[in-house]
């Protein structure tokens, strides 16, 4: 549809709705009720060079309007994907971006080239921000210094788009994501997952084995919101939008924040159509409102504070 196509560096998208990384696997449990070539793109699951077994379980709960998840990036590693499962996506007409997860920089480096060198593989998006895989969730993406030195080092890796996922467990997302836009990044997405914990009160133990978690879904979207307004000043590359995305109203809501595309990830668990509604209740708002995509991205009004009657 004309009017909601957005480019990510050399990658134009036919439109602004992506599922998120973690939430579809790596497409085939999503296909039967999503078409992929009629989205934006699909960010894979998390890879490393190697097959991964992630966290313990128990490693989900579900809490009040989320989820807190303790996964820990399992995955199936990087050559495998590119094997066995990206010659589905690519016969399905699916952009696809891989999630790039790495324990060193080294390794970011190392499955980078990977993708830049597979041909279905449309771009990258390098996970430096997943709170559940170091101890007290750190991550090359909390610092500034980290989060520029290795996207520096990746962007050499790689002739194709970089994406750059930030944490929200962070002081000053903005000053992350400035980082990331000099060290080569073409976009950044944003948010992960916000640090959490839940204890049964029964037994005292944390409801995962890790103790904590990720927590996702709507109760962490007003979050989200607030850090793509922050980010989208900061930035001229474009902003992603994720956080509880469930309907075309969430994400109306990041573009007008500043986003230019969105991810919908933990309401595929509650509904595996979601992303399909989301795309066409935006087409409705827009062919309603008589405008283009990029004619309400950023266009956030601060409200004007009401005065009360006398009396």
């Amino acid at each position: 549809m004309a009017g909601l196509e957005v480019s990510i560096g050399s990658l134009r998208l036919r439109n602004p709705v992506l599922l998120a990384s973690g939430c579809v696997g790596y497409g085939e449990e999503i296909a039967q009720f999503v078409d992929l070539s009629a989205l934006g793109g699909i960010v894979v699951k998390g890879l490393y060079m190697s097959p991964r077994i992630g966290n313990p379980p128990p490693r989900i709960w579900e809490t009040p309007s989320g989820m807190l998840n303790s996964i820990g990036l399992q995955g199936i590693g990087i050559h495998r994907f590119v094997r066995e499962r990206l010659p589905a996506l690519r016969q399905g007409g699916a952009t696809v971006i891989v999630n790039v997860c790495g324990e060193t920089d080294e390794e970011y480096e190392q499955v980078t080239r990977v993708c830049d060198e597979a041909d279905g593989i449309h771009a990258t998006e390098l996970n430096i921000s997943c709170p559940n895989i170091q101890e007290n969730g750190r991550c090359p993406g909390m610092s500034q210094e980290h989060t520029y030195s290795l996207i520096s080092r990746v962007r050499k890796a790689s002739s194709k788009p970089l994406i750059v996922k930030l944490s929200p467990n962070v002081t000053d997302v903005a000053a992350i994501a400035t980082s990331a836009e000099q060290g080569g990044a073409d976009a950044v997405s944003l948010i992960n997952t916000v640090l959490g914990m839940s204890i049964d009160t029964e037994t005292g133990e944390t409801r995962t084995a890790t103790g904590m978690g990720g927590l996702s879904g709507p109760a962490i979207r007003p979050i989200a919101v607030r850090m793509v307004y922050q980010v989208s000043h900061a930035v001229r590359i474009p902003v992603i939008g994720i956080g509880g995305i469930c309907d075309a109203r969430d994400a109306i809501e990041f573009f007008m924040a500043g986003a230019s595309a969105v991810q919908v990830g933990t309401a595929n668990f509650m509904n595996p159509v979601a992303s399909m509604e989301v795309l066409a209740g935006i087409k409705s708002y827009l062919a309603r409102k008589g405008k283009k995509l990029n004619e309400i991205i950023g266009t956030c009004q601060i409200g004007r504070v009401q005065e009360s009657e006398p009396g």
